[in-house]
């Protein structure tokens, strides 16, 4: 220590003693106390006036000297003083306070630049008022001035060596932060990723306009809002400089200046970041084989068996979620009918297809959505399906392999994915323009034609195929011959969940299309024999909404359960059937499944006004116009088939989900069928998603190639001969 220097406690502490008991130090918002008989004799003599040795040498002579040195020691260890210049004034509250801060005086000079046609004059002075040194030359800090993150601009103030923080002082809405060090953190293109993808309206307008980017938008600024940023700007580079370092993830920080919250926007570096990171890292997970093993059951309660519980996969990845920065907009619950349905929303469903104004219309699923037994369940399932089709769309660092289906022995077919028949072809555009986006008959496929394929893990030849890549990324560049849907993506808290709910997707949507465009009677299934108090409080809920509810037992060759879950109005002007479908090796899950998935078209269709029906998606809009209960005789069980019941289905339980996957997988191939996997797990996500594909198997949309959608109902005994084309169901499947 020191001794030509005066010491006393810290500027920010003030000291109280009630003798006898202890010394007490007051701070702006804590109170530290300190006993002992020898601190209250010293706590007087630490008012700044002192060195060292002097308040050594004035205390009383019964207080040994090495007992004061040690107790003087364990007060700096502690934080509890400091040493002043001669020069130094006692009463300084900005010294104060970079006390309470346990942190030294700034020193360094800034730098202030600015981007677009914004003020930054604030700027300047609030840096100045902050006892900073601004100058135009080089800077130990920079502050950017911008009205928007998105502005090209900032890319000249990245290429910089020097910490950088940007700062939009302008809007309803203030943002500062966060501060950017090259070579350490995310940078600012990891930003720049998360904050476009939130913006798809802009993204759609500047498209259609032919704009890079970003749109021009009014000024719109009040002074006090401006000086909150540029004072908080600054308060940040005072802090830099200063020694101090954010802990955990860096942020933008945001002012609402209508509510006057603040509010912390996570700002995290991207693996894959071709700027910060490694864009190979999605590449190595595409070209490697998808190895699964042995994985335990822990959550089997709700609408699946899963490897760990909805607490925790929304605990492990809730901190995706947020309007600014995050993968997921928002989550929030569809309050639009009965709180039962328990029926969640979380943001635009990237798997519709569709863009812009048609997006708002297309379906029931223009959203992501989440259902289940209980409301964790369902915001779970709306947070996981948002991530699904996030990780699903085409980034441009994946792996692609240039060239014709005739020239690349591993590719597969795409007709035998998309299964359209020839006569489809023949009049998809007349047919395109009286459907919805989901009925899209694309051109025919060209053999020669030169185009993107991808890896996919074939698990049962254990060796990658290639298909192309349109047909697995939302928006990857493809020929008008191929497009991606959803069929099979699934995201999971395992790999091996994941690769389970994708293949029972699969089976769960043959099912229907065996059903659906044969347009066969199927058994009904027991309500009462489910034994499920959910399923009874379902029928409660459906019978005050003057609603009828029945199950079918859509069950194929495949022998998995799949069920459909059907609901009617009853006594209105129109029927309003809906559906729920659901698959899984327990029928008793798939019962819940089809019953929650009713459930969450439920609040879109209890909602529903007559004035709203001609805006709705045509297909959609057509079936609650046209179609009901006693028109569509194959929505009715058959009264001549047994009902079925949960024992009939033969299930053996397993805890192993690596089991039950081996279960699927070897029912699929023995019926002669090869099952792919896409691993689509991004880095930055985390969340294990895949695509799994399994040619020959029917979707339940309209595609009516040969195949098993005509030989399976043959082979089932359900019909007596195959159907005719010309004899499937004119209505599409809808949802």
């Amino acid at each position: 220590m020191r001794t030509r220097e005066r010491i006393a406690f810290k500027r920010h502490l003030k000291t109280e003693i009630v003798p006898g008991e202890a010394v007490y130090l007051v701070s702006d918002d804590h109170v530290t106390t300190l006993q002992g008989r020898h601190v209250e004799a010293l706590a007087p003599l630490l008012d700044g006036t002192r060195t060292p040795d002097r308040v050594l040498a004035d205390l009383p002579a019964d207080i040994p000297a090495d007992q004061a040195r040690r107790l003087l020691d364990r007060l700096d260890a502690a934080g509890l003083t400091t040493l002043l210049p001669d020069d130094d004034p006692e009463d300084d509250p900005e010294a104060a306070y970079w006390d309470a801060a346990r942190l030294a005086a700034p020193r360094g000079r800034v730098r202030v630049v600015r981007v677009g046609d914004v003020p930054f004059d604030t700027t300047v002075d609030a840096l100045r008022r902050a006892g900073l040194h601004v100058t135009d030359d080089d800077a130990d800090f920079t502050i950017v001035v911008c009205r928007d993150y998105l502005d090209p601009g900032l890319r000249v103030v990245d290429r910089g060596t020097t910490p950088w923080l940007p700062v939009k002082p302008t809007g309803a809405r203030a943002w500062v932060g966060p501060v950017f060090t090259p070579g350490d953190g995310p940078c600012r293109r990891c930003l720049v990723t998360r904050l476009a993808a939130n913006r798809p309206a802009e993204a759609h307008l500047c498209a259609s306009l032919g704009r890079p980017g970003p749109l021009a938008r009014p000024l719109v600024g009040l002074a006090p809002v401006a000086a909150i940023a540029c004072h908080t700007a600054a308060l940040e580079a005072a802090k830099w400089l200063a020694g101090h370092r954010p802990t955990g993830r860096r942020a933008i920080w945001e002012f609402d200046s209508l509510d006057l919250r603040g509010n912390r926007h996570e700002v995290s570096r991207l693996p894959q970041c071709p700027e910060c990171g490694d864009p190979g890292v999605c590449q190595e997970r595409n070209t490697a084989p998808v190895l699964l093993r042995s994985r335990t059951k822990r959550s089997v309660d709700g609408g699946g068996h899963r490897s760990a519980s909805p607490g925790e996969v929304l605990d492990r990845y809730r901190h995706l979620v947020g309007p600014v920065t995050g993968v997921v907009r928002d989550i929030r619950r569809d309050d639009r009918g009965h709180a039962f349905f328990n029926s969640y929303r979380s943001g635009t469903n990237t798997a519709v297809g569709p863009t812009g104004l048609a997006a708002l219309r297309s379906t029931l699923r223009c959203e992501n959505g989440g259902k289940g037994v209980t409301p964790l369940h369902a915001e779970v399932g709306a947070l996981c399906e948002a991530l699904e089709r996030h990780s699903a769309v085409h980034r441009g660092d994946e792996t692609v392999v240039r060239g014709s289906f005739d020239c690349l022995d591993d590719a597969v077919h795409p007709d035998s994915v998309q299964l359209y028949d020839p006569r489809q072809y023949v009049d998809r555009h007349a047919y395109n323009a009286a459907h919805s986006a989901f009925q899209h008959v694309p051109e025919p496929f060209d053999d020669r034609e030169v185009l993107d394929w991808t890896p996919v893990w074939s698990l049962t030849a254990r060796r990658h195929r290639l298909l192309p890549t349109g047909m697995l990324y939302y928006g990857a560049p493809s020929p008008a011959s191929v497009t991606a849907n959803s069929n099979g993506c699934a995201a999971g808290s395992s790999l091996e969940d994941a690769v389970l709910q994708g293949m029972l997707e699969i089976v769960e949507r043959d099912a229907i299309a065996l059903w659906w465009y044969n347009r066969t009677r199927m058994p009904a299934v027991d309500l009462d024999a489910a034994g499920d108090p959910f399923v009874d409080e379902l029928r409660d809920v459906y019978a005050g909404l003057d609603r009828e509810v029945w199950v079918l037992d859509l069950t194929a060759d495949l022998g998995i359960p799949v069920l459909a879950a059907v609901s009617r109005r009853i006594g209105g002007p129109h029927d309003d059937v809906m559906f729920g479908f659901g698959a899984h090796l327990d029928p008793k899950v798939a019962l819940r499944r089809a019953l929650t998935e009713l459930n969450q078209v439920m609040p879109a269709v209890c909602a529903l006004r007559e004035e709203d029906r001609p805006g709705l998606d045509v297909d959609l809009r057509n079936w609650l116009r046209d179609c009901t209960a006693d028109n569509q005789p194959y929505l009715r069980p058959d009264p001549v088939l047994p009902v079925r019941r949960p024992g009939d289905f033969g299930y053996t339980p397993d805890d192993d989900l690596l089991t039950d996957v081996e279960a699927v997988r070897s029912t699929l191939e023995r019926r002669g069928m090869e099952v792919l996997v896409l691993d689509q797990t991004r880095p930055d996500i985390g969340l294990p998603v895949v695509k799994v594909v399994v040619p020959g198997m029917r979707h339940h949309w309209s595609r009516l190639g040969p195949g098993r959608l005509y030989d399976v109902p043959v082979e089932l005994g359900r019909v007596a001969r195959p159907v005719a084309y010309e004899e499937t169901n004119p209505v599409p499947m809808f949802l």
